[in-house]
C-alpha cells in the first residue's frame, strides 16, 4: 500500500533540506569574517588613517626595507631549504625501518610544541661562539647567533615540520609498484625519482614549503633571540614592528604590518600557482 505524502510532511523536508546545509555556509562565513576579515580590515583601515605620502615614506624608509629584505629573502631560503630536506627526512621515515624511528618521528613535531622563547633561546646557547655548534664555526671567522645566519637558523628550524608532515601521508600512499615496473623496464634509481617518484610529491612539497614560509616571516619569539635585531643587520619586520609599538607609533606599526600583508599574500598566491602548476605536472 503506497503512502503518499502530504502537503505539510513534503514543506518540513524541504526546509530541512535546504535548512541544514545553510548553517555550515553561516559558521564558515562567520568565523572567518571573525577571525580573518575583521582583523585585515582593521589593520588596513588603520593604516589608512595616514597621508598617502606618509604611508609611503614609511613603508618605503630604509630602515623598513632592510627589515622586509631580512625577513622575505631569509623566509624564503628557508622554505626551499626545508623543501629538499623535508623531503629527503619523509622518505627516510617513510621508507627504512631503523632503531628509534617512532622517537625520531615524534622528534620532527618538537618545534611545534616547544614554546618560540625556549627554542630562541636554545639556538642562541647552541650556536653562540661559545656554544656546542658555533664554538666550531668560531675559529675560522663565522658568526652564527646574534646575525642574519642565526635568523635563517631558526627560520629553519620552527619551518621543518611543515614540509615533513605534508610529504609523509602522499609518501604513505605512494604504490611502489609503479617504481618497481619503472626498474624492470630499465629506469635507473635517479630516473625512477625523478620521473615517477617526485612527481606527484611536488604539490606536497610546494604546500609544505608555502607553509614554512608563511610560519618564518611570522616568526617572532625565537628570533628577536638569536638575532642582534640590529637595523640594516639581522632586525625582521615583526620586531620592527614591536619596536614601533613600544614607541608607540601605532600608525606606523601598522603601515609595515599591511605592507608584510600585502607581501606575504603574494608571495603565498606565487606558490599556489607553482603548487597548481605541479599538479598537473604530475598527472
Amino acid at each position: 500500500m503506497a503512502v503518499s505524502s502530504t502537503p505539510e510532511s513534503a514543506s518540513v523536508s524541504a526546509s530541512q533540506k535546504f535548512s541544514l546545509p545553510s548553517i555550515p555556509w553561516l559558521v564558515t562565513g562567520g568565523y572567518l569574517t571573525l577571525m580573518l576579515l575583521v582583523p585585515i580590515a582593521a589593520l588596513i583601515l588603520k593604516a589608512s588613517t595616514l597621508s598617502l605620502s606618509e604611508i609611503w615614506r614609511i613603508a618605503t624608509s630604509p630602515v623598513a626595507l632592510s627589515a622586509y629584505n631580512v625577513t622575505f629573502i631569509t623566509a624564503l631560503f628557508a622554505g626551499l631549504i626545508n623543501g629538499v630536506a623535508g623531503l629527503i627526512i619523509a622518505w627516510v621515515l617513510v621508507r627504512y625501518d631503523f632503531p628509534f624511528k617512532q622517537f625520531v618521528d615524534s622528534l620532527i613535531d618538537l618545534p611545534f610544541a616547544l614554546p618560540t622563547a625556549v627554542a630562541g633561546l636554545t639556538l642562541a646557547t647552541v650556536y653562540s661562539d661559545n656554544g656546542w655548534l658555533g664554538s666550531l664555526f668560531a675559529p675560522f671567522g663565522i658568526k652564527i647567533a646574534f646575525t642574519r645566519l642565526g635568523v635563517f637558523v631558526a627560520m629553519l628550524f620552527i619551518s621543518l615540520p611543515f614540509v615533513v608532515r605534508t610529504v609523509q601521508p602522499v609518501l604513505q600512499e605512494a604504490e611502489k609498484d609503479v617504481e618497481e615496473a619503472a626498474w624492470s623496464l630499465g629506469a635507473s634509481q635517479w630516473q625512477t625519482f625523478w620521473r615517477v617518484v617526485l612527481p606527484p610529491l611536488m604539490p606536497a612539497v610546494l604546500t609544505g614549503v608555502a607553509l614554512g614560509f608563511a610560519r618564518a616571516v611570522g616568526e617572532y619569539g625565537s628570533v628577536v633571540i638569536v638575532a642582534a635585531n640590529i637595523p640594516f643587520k639581522d632586525l625582521i619586520a615583526p620586531v620592527l614592528i614591536f619596536q614601533r609599538l613600544e614607541q608607540y607609533d601605532y600608525a606606523g606599526a601598522t603601515v609595515i604590518g599591511t605592507v608584510m600583508l600585502l607581501i606575504s599574500l603574494v608571495m603565498l598566491l606565487a606558490i599556489n600557482l607553482l603548487q597548481a602548476w605541479g599538479r598537473r605536472y604530475g598527472n
